[in-house]
């Protein structure tokens, strides 16, 4: 999905642009989705390849592809009786490389005053 898409899979007319990223947010606001796109930031999986990684039962990780594929972010292909997934644009893999970086270093921060409130004297 792009700025202006929706996680419909459309755009929406007259939406705020900000309501728009809210709603892609929203999207990637599931546990499992970011692991699928972890690991299709790699390279192409099969849905079997992509069960035992990201840890739910089959029909769980069915329903988060679905949402992924509605909202555009990745695509199918069938070989077979295997159906493969990858990314619908490579902007994704920044997108979770950037939001690693900012996680990282709000992890820094919490751990730096972690360790001042631990140095700290009772009642100081």
């Amino acid at each position: 999905m792009d700025e202006m898409g929706s996680a419909s899979g459309g755009p929406r007319v007259g939406t705020p642009l900000y309501q728009l990223k809210a709603e892609f947010f929203k999207t990637l606001g599931h546990p499992v989705r970011i692991r699928v796109l972890e690991l299709l930031s790699e390279r192409e999986h099969a849905v079997a390849e992509m069960l035992p990684e990201v840890g739910v039962e089959p029909a769980s990780l069915s329903q988060q592809l679905a949402v992924l594929r509605r909202a555009n972010l990745v695509v199918t292909r069938r070989e077979g009786s295997h159906v493969y997934y990858r990314l619908t644009h490579p902007q994704t893999v920044e997108l979770l490389r950037v939001a690693r970086g900012i996680l990282s270093g709000v992890l820094e921060g919490q751990a730096e005053i972690l360790a001042d409130l631990r140095a700290a004297r009772p009642g100081g």
